[in-house]
C-alpha cells in the first residue's frame, strides 16, 4: 500500500513541478481581483508602525493574513473588537488557499474575532452557539465536546483543523488562542481527505502583528474565577522580518455552583520568520491546561425512565463530588512554510505535532425513574486517557490560462496519524445511590474518594493520506467550474488490553478511495452567487464498544461513503452579507443489533451497519452591519433527520433539533450623543434549539429551549492607548435545558433505550478589562 502511495505521490510532485517549471518561464498575468488584494495589503502594510516585508498577494493567498486578526496603527483607534466587524468575507479552504466567500461553493459560516472578544467567549465550544447548523456533544464537560455539523457527528480528528491541519476536537481549548472560527458544513473529502459528513471545523491562530501591540485583559466570571490574559506581538529587524506573538493566560477559582474548581493556564509562542519578500517560515507552539473539580456530572438514561425529566438547575444544585473531575494537558507545535514563486504560483508545506492528555475521574449519573431519582458513579475508566497526532499538507496553488479559459490550480497532499493510549486497569466508587434520596433537584451526600487507574497500552491507530488534484475554471465573469479530487490511503488498526486478551482484532486498509466533489457557479452582479455542488466522500469504519455482550467487540466496520447534493444563493450589500442553501446528505448508519442470547438469557449485540442517516434542510446567515451602528451575526437551520431503512422503520437521528437559530446584535451608541455617551455599546444574544430525539426509539424527546445573553461595553483611552470594559451575563433569564443528547455505548440498539445526556449551564456572570499599552 505505502509502495503504491510513494509512487503516486512522486508522479504527482514531479507534474507539480513541470506546470511550475512552465508557469515560470510564461510572463505572469495579473487579474484585477489580484491587482486590488495587492493595493489593499500596501495601503495596510504603509500604515503599519513596523511594517511588515511588502509581499504581493499570490493565487492562494498565502501571505496576506485576510483570514486572521486586523490591528490598526496607534493614536486614537477603536479598542479592540469595539468596531463590531462581524461580517464573513474571507474564507479559508485548504488546498484552496484564502477564498471570497462570493466566490465559494460551499455553506462556509463563521464566527469572527470581534464576536469573540465581545462575548467574552472561555473556550472555543462557546463558539458554536453562533452558527445555526452546528450542535456540540458534550463528553465530560462543556469544554470537552466532540461536534457536529447538519446533524452529523464529527470524527475526533478528522473533522477539526488548525491553520489546516488536523487537531483533536475532544480537548480543551481555550478561546484566548485563537482569532476565529468557521464552519464548512457539509461533505469536504475531496479536499480534506477521510472524515465524516460533518463538515470542517476550523481554527485560525492568533498571529504576530504589523505594528507592536501588549493588551492586558482581566477579568472573573461568576461565583469566581479570577482571569489574567497578557498577549504581547509585534515585528523587529531591518523591515520588520521576524514576527513574534506571546499569548499567556491564568485563571483559577470557584466556577458555576459552590464547591467546584476550575483552573486554566496556557502559554503559546507564535513566530513569523520572513526569510524575503516572498518566503515565511511560521513556527507555533503552545501549552494548556485545564483541570476543574465538582462539576455537574453527565446523565445516563436507565430502564425506568420513560420521559425525561426537567433539567436541573446547576448553580442551586449540587451535583458533582469535590474531588472528581478532569486534569487535562494539550500541547500542540505546529510548522509551516509558504513561499510565492510569483503573481500566479505559490507553494505551503505544513506538519503539526500534538499530545492531547487527560486524567478522567468524573461522575456519570444515571436517572433511575422519571422524577429525577439517580445513582452516581465516579468511574476511572480504562477509555482513551492519551491521544497523540501527527498531520501534515503540501500544496502547490497556481493560476493559467487556455484561451479564453482561466485555471486556480491546486495540487498537492495532505492526511494525519493518530494513536489512541488507554490505561490497563480502572476503578469505579459508587458515591451516591437513588435508595438514599439523591435527585437531580437537590444536593446529594457523596462519598467515596478519588478512584484511580494504572498501566498503559496503544488501543488504536489510524493513518491517512491523501493526494489531492483541483481546477477552478472561470468560463467568463459569470461562470466557473470548479472540480476537486482526492485519492484518499487508510489504515486502521485497533489493539486489545494486554492483560485481557493478545487476540487482535483484523485491521483494515484501502488503497487510493476516491472522493470526488463538483460545482457550478453562476455570478449574474459581482456581489451575488448561486451554486450547485456535488460530492461524494468516504469516512473511516467505527469500531465497535469493547463489551463481553457484543459479538465483534472492538472489531472495526468496514470504511463507509457519504454523498450530499447542495444547492445555494449568496449576496453581499454594502457592509452585510447573506447566504442560504439548500442540502441533503446520506451516510451509512450503525447499529447495536440483538443477534442472540447468553446461556443466562441476556441480550447479545452485533454491531454493523442497518440503515443510512438520510439529513436534509435548509440553512441561512447573515453578518455584518445591517444598519448605522447595528451588527448582526444571525442565522437558523431547517433539518429533516432520519435513519431509514433500519430495523426500526423510519426514525429521527438522536440528538439532532429540527429547528436551531441564532440572533447576535451588537448596536453602538452614535456620535451625535456626544463624546462621551458614544463610547457605549450593547449586545444581545438569542439562541433557540427546537426539541430532540432522546433515543432511537423515539419514545422519549427533550424540550425545546431559547436562552438569552445580553452584554455591555464602554470604550476609552488612557494616555492615547486604547481601553474597553465589558459586562455580560449569560442564560439571562436562568433557562433550564438540556444542551446535548447523544447516542452512548450501545444506546442505539435496537432494544436498549439509553442515551447520554448533559444539562445546560446556568446563569452566568462575566466582566473583562481590556488595556492596551
Amino acid at each position: 500500500m505505502h509502495d503504491r502511495f510513494h509512487t503516486l505521490f512522486a508522479t504527482g510532485a514531479f507534474g507539480a513541478l513541470l506546470l511550475t517549471t512552465s508557469a515560470l518561464a510564461a510572463p505572469p498575468v495579473a487579474s484585477s481581483q489580484q491587482a486590488a488584494s495587492g493595493k489593499k495589503a500596501a495601503v495596510k502594510a504603509s500604515a503599519a508602525k513596523t511594517p511588515a516585508p511588502q509581499t504581493t498577494t499570490p493565487i492562494a493567498g498565502i501571505l496576506d493574513g485576510s483570514n486572521g486578526e486586523t490591528v490598526n496603527v496607534h493614536g486614537h483607534h477603536a479598542a479592540d473588537g469595539t468596531g463590531a466587524k462581524y461580517m464573513n468575507k474571507i474564507v479559508y479552504l485548504g488546498p484552496l488557499g484564502n477564498r471570497d466567500t462570493l466566490d465559494t461553493p460551499y455553506s462556509v459560516m463563521g464566527v469572527p474575532h470581534d464576536v469573540v472578544v465581545n462575548q467574552q467567549i472561555r473556550n472555543i465550544n462557546d463558539m458554536a452557539e453562533y452558527l445555526p447548523s452546528v450542535q456540540l456533544e458534550i463528553r465530560g464537560d462543556p469544554n470537552t465536546s466532540r461536534p457536529q455539523s447538519r446533524g452529523f457527528e464529527a470524527d475526533v480528528v478528522a473533522n477539526s483543523r488548525l491553520d489546516g491541519l488536523n487537531v483533536v476536537s475532544t480537548t480543551p481549548y481555550p478561546a484566548e488562542w485563537v482569532d476565529n472560527l468557521q464552519v464548512l458544513n457539509g461533505l469536504a473529502g475531496a479536499m480534506y481527505g477521510p472524515q465524516n459528513p460533518a463538515g470542517v471545523f476550523e481554527y485560525t491562530l492568533k498571529r504576530p502583528t504589523d505594528r507592536r501591540t501588549e493588551r492586558l485583559s482581566v477579568g472573573v466570571d461568576s461565583i469566581g474565577t479570577p482571569t489574567v490574559n497578557g498577549d504581547i506581538s509585534g515585528r523587529v529587524g531591518k523591515n520588520g522580518w521576524f514576527g513574534y506573538r506571546l499569548n499567556m493566560l491564568h485563571a483559577n477559582g470557584t466556577a458555576y455552583t459552590q464547591g467546584s474548581w476550575i483552573r486554566r493556564e496556557m502559554v503559546s509562542a507564535d513566530f513569523d520568520i520572513h526569510l524575503d519578500d516572498k518566503t515565511v517560515i511560521e513556527l507555533d507552539a503552545s501549552h494548556y491546561t485545564y483541570v476543574e473539580r465538582g462539576m455537574a456530572p453527565g446523565f445516563n438514561m436507565g430502564s425506568g425512565v420513560t420521559q425525561l425529566p426537567e433539567a436541573p438547575d446547576l448553580g442551586k444544585t449540587r451535583l458533582g463530588p469535590d474531588w472528581a473531575g478532569f486534569n487535562m494537558e494539550t500541547n500542540t507545535f505546529l510548522a509551516k512554510i509558504k513561499h510565492q514563486i510569483n503573481n500566479d504560483w505559490s507553494f505551503t508545506l505544513g506538519g503539526l505535532y500534538q499530545d492531547a492528555m487527560r486524567q478522567a475521574f468524573s461522575a456519570t449519573d444515571t436517572l433511575t425513574n422519571n422524577t429525577g431519582s439517580i445513582t452516581q458513579a465516579v468511574n476511572a475508566a480504562t477509555s482513551a486517557n492519551d491521544f497523540r497526532v501527527g498531520s501534515n499538507m503540501a500544496y502547490i496553488n497556481g493560476r493559467v490560462h487556455t484561451g479564453p479559459l482561466q485555471h486556480d490550480l491546486v495540487i498537492g497532499t495532505n492526511g494525519y496519524m493518530m494513536g489512541n493510549y488507554n490505561p490497563t486497569k480502572g476503578s469505579s466508587v459508587t458515591s451516591a445511590s437513588s435508595a438514599s434520596g439523591c435527585n437531580i433537584y437537590s444536593d446529594c451526600s457523596f462519598s467515596g474518594k478519588q478512584p484511580y487507574y494504572s498501566g498503559h497500552y496503544k488501543s488504536a491507530e489510524i493513518f491517512t493520506q491523501s493526494m489531492i488534484l483541483g481546477d477552478t475554471m472561470r468560463i467568463n465573469k459569470h461562470w466557473s467550474i470548479m472540480g476537486t479530487l482526492a485519492w484518499s490511503w487508510i489504515s486502521q488498526h485497533n489493539y486489545l488490553n494486554p492483560l485481557t486478551s493478545k487476540n487482535n482484532p483484523k485491521p483494515k486498509s484501502y488503497d487510493a478511495a476516491f472522493s470526488p466533489t463538483v460545482s457550478l457557479m453562476y455570478k449574474p452582479t459581482d456581489n451575488q452567487s448561486f451554486y450547485f455542488t456535488y460530492g461524494r466522500a468516504i469516512q473511516p469504519g467505527q469500531g465497535a464498544a469493547s463489551n463481553s455482550s457484543v459479538t465483534n467487540s472492538t472489531q472495526l466496520l468496514d470504511a463507509s461513503r457519504s454523498e450530499e447534493y447542495e444547492v445555494g444563493y449568496k449576496l453581499r450589500y454594502k457592509k452585510f452579507s447573506f447566504n442560504v442553501d439548500g442540502f441533503r446528505i446520506t451516510s451509512p448508519y450503525a447499529y447495536y443489533l440483538i443477534t442472540g442470547k447468553t446461556s443466562a438469557g441476556a441480550n447479545l449485540y452485533t454491531y454493523t451497519y442497518a440503515g443510512t442517516q438520510r439529513n436534509y434542510g435548509v440553512e441561512a446567515q447573515l453578518s455584518g452591519e445591517i444598519l448605522p451602528n447595528l451588527s448582526a451575526l444571525a442565522g437558523v437551520t431547517w433539518i429533516d433527520s432520519q435513519v431509514v431503512n433500519s430495523p426500526l422503520g423510519n426514525k429521527e437521528a438522536v440528538g439532532v433539533a429540527p429547528i436551531q437559530a441564532n440572533l447576535l446584535l451588537d448596536y453602538r451608541l452614535p456620535a451625535s450623543l456626544g463624546p462621551i455617551a458614544s463610547r457605549a455599546a450593547f449586545n444581545a444574544n438569542v439562541h433557540y434549539v427546537g426539541s430532540r430525539a432522546a433515543n432511537i426509539q423515539n419514545n422519549i424527546f427533550t424540550g425545546s429551549y431559547t436562552t438569552l445573553d445580553l452584554g455591555a461595553r464602554y470604550a476609552f483611552h488612557v494616555a492615547n492607548f486604547p481601553w474597553v470594559a465589558r459586562f455580560g451575563v449569560s442564560n439571562a433569564t436562568n433557562e433550564r435545558y438540556w444542551a446535548s443528547v447523544y447516542a452512548g455505548p450501545g444506546a442505539n440498539t435496537n432494544g436498549a433505550s439509553a442515551s447520554s445526556l448533559y444539562a445546560g449551564l446556568p446563569r452566568i456572570y462575566h466582566f473583562t478589562l481590556s488595556m492596551e499599552f
